[in-house]
């Protein structure tokens, strides 16, 4: 349990798991924040850079961790943690390092920049869905770019929006493209100067606009290899070699201002490094050894730097065959776009640690450390900011909630929980990344989980106060998770067609057996505005003794919506709401009402805010009803409208749909001809407006409020015997065209006639 201070009030906090049991509750020293404002933490919870500690000044690459590649502002290193492997970038600046986590099934590729592509499968020449992170820029959002829908796969990186790629034709031939993501628009552009018959495209590290490429060519029983040097800029290649080594089995591609170099074997010569000075075409040949020796080797102007797995790396000039010793016990290398190479490993005095190797003056390569080995400084994971509205309206943020809290690190997931206080109902969902920097951002739909013992699924969340858990997990699954909880307050605008207090109307129902049906509408429906249905709820048994079943808005003085039901005898009894989708037990309110054969409430007719009532009698004659607001007395004396409504077979109270002065009824005739009466605000109505013909489909209407949140009442038409059992027509607010055109939805589908009285 957490017990956070909040303006004046205790916020009690249950746990929603094991995970949030054990979590450290960081108790934020803020007071209440309304929309918009974001709650800072205390200053003790700052993060600290990973190299803060480090009297050298320089960045620590993690002890135990592997080399994995570096870029010019900073490098990779990798490890694995309960076989799950994990990318970390750490700058050379000494600022915070980021985690990557590898998703499932996937992997990552590195280019010698400050790159790193995510994709969806952990061999790389088969990655297909690529998000591109640019770490020089940790805060910026990925670029994701799917290479499946261009039947393509991954070859190498070249920008922060940019790849080069192998798209395969229909003919099962490949290109090699450029593919940039711009936004929300993927370009490509081809590659020109290759082998027809070229596949299986590999890449080097991309530098001064140009990248050396791998493939293969030949029928698949005599596959030669090819190396090309390629203009991405131009979309041309400049320069081709052939090469022993074909395809995805074997290769290393480097290249340099003056020189391309590329991994060869044989059975005669072992492994082997061909280069070839690219002025003069001389080709040559450096052996390493045996191929199952863990050799490495890295171009670094006209010098190869190589050597096995903690042997001293050398450095050989491929002009002039001078050698040098460069000191470095080495247990792994990388390139760099910047053309020069870094080193795993340890030197003298100097340690262990990461070692750069670069071009000096005298024409000598130059050894420096970059990075010790070590330990990293734990930087803390707190949630550092919440935003979370005090109070919102869904119906006033085009039916969304956002919600979003800064942690102290981005390799984190947050797990969020919505508590509805009054119900226990429960949303919860992850966050698998931040949206931006270490911000992570929940757009909630304002939707939350009902179960029953038969089925479990999302309806509109009821209003009321909520309890907003958020728990934070490092990726890796070490240190204990960081912990905050809110409170908000759920008000949608009021609707009085709403049983269960979730904003969205409600359309009751009572089938052939009497019993009385509740069908909960969503409130913002996704599916191109249909007005959808979200469950169906059974009130109970006994109502067939009722001739009339209406739903009449709030007449008995509370929130909720209420029901007003007339028995054989002309009993009127009032069922109040209670909130929660039920009724509380009947109370008799009134006799005499069997002289009526149409009855609408629900419609304020005289703009006092309470909803009245309208009832037709045998001899064709309109009384309006005055809503109270008393529940004993719902209706005031009944006062007399006018005669000739025998006319009209269907009377509904839709509310203000003219906006005009008050409440409106809709009539149907005996002929099927629809009219609009305009409430005067004095009980009484204007002269009929004719709607149209053909409402005599329809076996009842529903004035069902305001069913897609543009601030007037809509009405539902029943009873057709198709495959829709009702259609939606949504009121436009003028008088001579009332309404759209009928929408179709899936409320009653198929069950047009099965229903005696639905209001």
């Amino acid at each position: 349990m957490s017990d956070l201070p909040r303006g004046g009030f205790t916020l009690q906090l249950r746990s929603t798991g094991t995970r949030l049991a054990a979590a450290v509750t960081a108790v934020l020293a803020v007071t209440a924040v309304g929309a918009g404002t974001l709650a800072t933490a205390p200053a003790a919870f700052a993060a600290t850079s990973a190299a803060a500690d480090q009297a050298s000044g320089l960045p620590v690459f993690p002890k135990g961790d592997n080399l994995a590649g570096v870029g010019t502002s900073g490098f990779f290193s990798y490890d694995y943690t309960d076989g799950v492997m994990s990318l970390v970038w750490t700058p050379y600046d000494g600022g915070p390092s980021t985690r990557l986590h590898r998703p499932e099934g996937g992997g990552f590729a590195l280019a010698g920049n400050d790159l790193a592509v995510i994709g969806d499968e952990s061999w790389t020449v088969l990655m297909r869905s690529l998000t591109l992170r640019n770490m020089a820029d940790p805060a910026a959002p990925g670029v994701d770019i799917d290479l499946g829908a261009l039947n393509g796969n991954y070859v190498a990186v070249l920008s922060p929006t940019s790849v080069l790629a192998q798209i395969t034709k229909a003919d099962g031939t490949a290109e090699l493209h450029v593919v940039t993501r711009n936004g929300a628009t993927t370009t490509t552009r081809r590659i020109a100067g290759l082998p027809a018959d070229a596949t299986e495209f590999t890449g080097s590290t991309a530098r001064d606009g140009s990248v050396l490429v791998g493939y293969a060519t030949g029928p698949a029983d005599a596959r030669t290899g090819g190396r090309a040097l390629v203009d991405t800029a131009a979309g041309t290649v400049t320069e081709t070699y052939s090469s022993v080594e074909s395809g995805y089995d074997f290769t290393q591609l480097m290249f340099s201002a003056s020189h391309v170099a590329w991994l060869d074997h044989s059975d005669e010569d072992g492994l082997y490094v061909t280069s070839v000075d690219r002025r003069t075409g001389e080709e040559k040949k450096t052996a390493l050894g045996s191929r199952t020796d863990p050799w490495f080797c890295e171009l670094v102007g006209d010098r190869l730097v190589y050597g096995a797995r903690w042997s001293t790396a050398r450095a050989v000039s491929l002009t002039s065959g001078e050698s040098q010793d460069l000191g470095v016990a080495t247990a792994a290398s990388a390139s760099s776009s910047d053309g020069s190479a870094v080193l795993q490993g340890s030197r003298g005095e100097e340690g262990d640690g990461l070692f750069r190797v670069a071009a000096a003056q005298d024409g000598t390569l130059a050894v420096t450390k970059v990075a010790e080995t070590g330990v990293p400084p734990v930087v803390p994971l707190v949630i550092q900011e919440v935003h979370v509205p005090d109070t919102v309206n869904p119906d006033r943020t085009s039916g969304r909630v956002n919600l979003a809290w800064t942690l102290s690190r981005a390799d984190a997931y947050l797990d969020v929980t919505l508590t509805h206080i009054a119900t226990g109902k429960e949303f919860k969902t992850r966050v698998n990344a931040p949206a931006k920097g270490t911000t992570f951002s929940l757009a909630w739909d304002g939707v939350i989980e009902e179960s029953t013992p038969d089925e479990s699924g999302f309806v509109d969340a009821p209003n009321g106060k909520y309890a907003v858990e958020a728990e934070a997990t490092l990726l890796d699954g070490s240190g204990e998770p960081a912990y905050q909880g809110w409170m908000m307050n759920l008000a949608r605008t009021y609707n009085p067609h709403d049983f269960n207090d979730n904003g969205s109307t409600d359309v009751l129902f009572r089938d052939a057996n009497g019993v009385l049906w509740r069908e909960d509408l969503r409130d913002r429906t996704p599916l191109y505005g249909e007005v959808r249905t979200a469950r169906t709820t059974r009130i109970g048994s006994g109502w067939g003794i009722y001739k009339t079943i209406e739903a009449v808005g709030n007449v008995g003085g509370a929130a909720t919506g209420d029901v007003i039901a007339v028995d054989g005898s002309g009993v009127q009894w009032l069922y109040l709401g209670k909130g929660d989708g039920t009724f509380a037990p009947r109370v008799k309110v009134g006799t005499g009402w069997q002289v009526y054969n149409k009855v609408a409430g629900g419609s304020d007719l005289d703009g006092d805010n309470r909803p009245d009532a309208v009832a037709a009698d045998t001899s064709g004659v309109l009384w309006f009803y005055k809503g109270t607001g008393n529940y004993a007395k719902p209706y005031a004396p009944r006062v007399r409208v006018g005669g000739g409504w025998q006319a009209f077979n269907q009377i509904t109270a839709v509310g203000n749909i003219a906006g005009t002065a008050a409440g409106d009824l809709v009539a149907r005739d005996t002929s099927g001809v629809l009219w609009l009466y305009q409430g005067n605000g004095r009980g009484g109505f204007a002269p009929g407006v004719k709607v149209g013909g053909g409402w005599g489909a329809y076996s009842q209407f529903v004035g069902a409020d305001d069913l897609d949140n543009d601030g007037r009442p809509d009405l539902i038409a029943y009873g057709t015997s198709g495959e829709y059992g009702a259609y939606v027509y949504r009121s436009t607010g003028t008088v001579t065209a009332p309404f759209r055109g009928r929408q179709t939805t899936d409320l009653f589908t198929y069950d047009g006639l099965r229903y005696s009285n639905v209001s």
